[in-house]
């Protein structure tokens, strides 16, 4: 029974090492996601750091029940419970950070528009913040996000490559930095040329302050408009969500087996004392028949 509990035990730590995994791997698909800078990189290391957690103490929880080490996996379930706790805690603040928000559809545009005003709390703080809004926009410029949208296609008549017709532009499905950050909001009433280039009407007057943000100048662009921020907003929101769904599959089985490593650790506990090892087991043998 001893043995059965061990192996229980270090059966339940593997599977907690294989959780750790899909954890490690959401927090490193967020750091990719967030290109080489500074750009959102405080989504990511709150999963790489749980994961790593959850990583070590499943080893630490393995070795404590093949060498049979009864402090060694106290101190795991303890660390363990923590893990729980701190998941629980990502999970809940991940969906209260990104409860709102979301793109507004426009009429003839298969792409939506983004606006700062739909977005509040600590999250929009925290990407508005004039010092961190500078490194995001430092990373979307090196990132080239703008310029990879460039279409081209061949004229008919000349037979040279010219930027894709505003009709075709209009029915693409953008992301949301692209349609916030490289291009003004639809409102405005700009004039499309090609995607990051736009000319004002004359004598247009509108009311959206990030008409006069925006900027043909191709460093610009719109990396100083609320739509921008509320297009990275709106991505992280995206990124957010999808993270947390691996991560609420990962807490419920997480739960489950710390449930059932608790229950073998105690058993494991119980047998250890009420079966003792070495003479103490000798001595409550059937005495010999050959005694006098």
């Amino acid at each position: 029974m001893m043995r059965g509990s061990n192996t229980l035990i270090g059966a339940v730590n593997f599977v907690t090492f294989l959780i750790s995994i899909p954890i490690l791997g959401g927090g490193i698909w967020l750091s990719a996601k967030a290109n080489s800078t500074d750009c959102l990189r405080f989504l990511q290391w709150p999963l790489i750091v749980i994961g790593i957690a959850i990583m070590v103490i499943s080893l630490m929880g393995f070795a404590g029940a093949c060498y049979r080490l009864t402090w060694l996996l106290r101190i795991y379930l303890f660390v363990m419970f923590f893990v729980v706790v701190a998941l629980l805690s990502f999970v809940v603040f991940a969906y209260a950070v990104t409860d709102r928000g979301h793109g507004q559809v426009v009429m003839d545009r298969a792409f939506l528009e983004y606006q700062l005003s739909d977005y509040s709390g600590w999250l929009k703080d925290r990407v508005s913040d004039p010092g961190y809004w500078a490194k995001i926009s430092a990373c979307l410029r090196d990132s080239r996000v703008c310029p990879k949208m460039a279409r081209y296609g061949r004229d008919s008549t000349t037979g040279l490559l010219v930027p894709e017709p505003a009709v075709l532009f209009y029915q693409r499905h953008l992301s949301p930095i692209e349609s916030g950050c490289c291009k003004p909001p639809t409102s405005c009433g700009f004039t499309y040329v090609n995607e990051t280039y736009w000319t004002a009407q004359p004598g247009t007057v509108v009311n959206d302050i990030d008409c006069t943000r925006w900027s043909n100048e191709q460093h610009s662009l719109c990396y100083q408009c609320g739509s921008c921020k509320a297009g990275v907003l709106a991505s992280i929101r995206h990124n957010w969500r999808k993270v947390s769904v691996i991560n609420i599959v990962v807490l419920v089985i997480l739960v489950i087996v710390y449930v059932i490593g608790c229950a073998a650790f105690r058993n494991a506990k119980r047998i250890d004392n009420d079966e003792p090892f070495g003479e103490n087991r000798m001595s409550k043998a059937r005495p010999s028949r050959f005694q006098f």
